[in-house]
C-alpha cells in the first residue's frame, strides 16, 4: 500500500501527479494533481488499478471534499499533433496549474518529469503504488477519464467505450471495422492509422 512518508519528509505543500489514458485508441489523456490534507486523508487510497470502480468513485468524492485537486487533459487533436508523451506532460502541467496554492514540490508517477512544470519535481517509478498523493491523483484521473468515455459512448454507441474506455479490446477493434473511425479516435496510433490508410 502507498504511504505518506515521502510527503511528510518534504517541504510543504506537496502534490502527487498521475495521468491516465496513454494507451487507448480513443479519447483524451487526463492527468490529476492532488495535495492531500494530512489531517483528513481518506482511508483506502491505493493505485487506481487495484481498486474497484465503486471504490474509486467513493474515494474520488472524498478527495474532492478533503484535498486540493487539479485536473487537466489533452485532446485527441493535441495527442495526434505533439505525440502521446508530450500530450501527457501537457495534461500534467494543466492539472498542476489548477492548484491553489501551488505546491512546493511535485511527485510525478513515472520516470520523467514534465518540462516547464512550474515547480520543483521528482519522478517516482511505480509512484501510484508507493506514494499516497500520487495514488490519490491516479484515482481522480481515472474516474474523470472513465466518466468522459462513458459520456462519449452515448454519443458514439457501438464501440463499447462505456466498458473498454477506449482501449483496443476485441469489441472495440471489431466496431472500428464495422462502424469506422470517429472524431475521438487517435489517428496517430497505428491501428487507427492503418484503418484510415486502407480506406483511402
Amino acid at each position: 500500500m502507498p504511504d505518506f512518508a515521502l510527503e511528510s519528509r518534504s517541504v510543504q505543500p506537496v502534490c502527487g501527479i498521475d495521468e491516465v489514458g496513454r494507451g487507448p485508441l480513443a479519447g483524451p489523456v487526463v492527468a490529476a494533481a492532488v495535495i492531500l490534507n494530512p489531517l483528513a486523508i481518506p482511508e483506502g487510497i491505493d493505485d487506481s488499478k487495484r481498486l474497484t470502480a465503486a471504490r474509486r468513485e467513493a474515494l474520488h468524492a472524498e478527495l474532492l471534499a478533503s484535498a486540493v485537486v487539479g485536473v487537466g487533459q489533452a485532446s485527441v487533436e493535441e495527442i495526434d499533433r505533439i505525440n502521446i508523451l508530450r500530450a501527457s506532460f501537457l495534461a500534467m502541467r494543466r492539472a498542476l496549474a489548477q492548484l491553489t496554492p501551488g505546491p512546493a514540490l511535485a511527485l510525478v508517477d513515472g520516470n520523467k518529469v514534465p518540462p516547464a512544470l512550474g515547480c520543483p519535481a521528482r519522478a517516482i517509478v511505480g509512484g501510484d503504488g508507493l506514494v499516497l498523493s500520487i495514488a490519490a491523483a491516479s484515482i481522480v484521473a481515472k474516474v474523470t477519464r472513465d466518466r468522459i468515455m462513458v459520456a462519449l459512448a452515448q454519443q458514439f454507441p457501438g464501440y463499447a467505450w462505456e466498458q473498454n474506455k477506449g482501449y483496443g479490446t476485441r469489441a472495440h477493434v471489431a466496431a472500428l471495422s464495422e462502424l469506422g473511425v470517429t472524431p475521438h479516435h487517435r489517428r496517430s496510433f497505428k491501428p487507427i492509422h492503418n484503418i484510415l490508410w486502407e480506406a483511402a
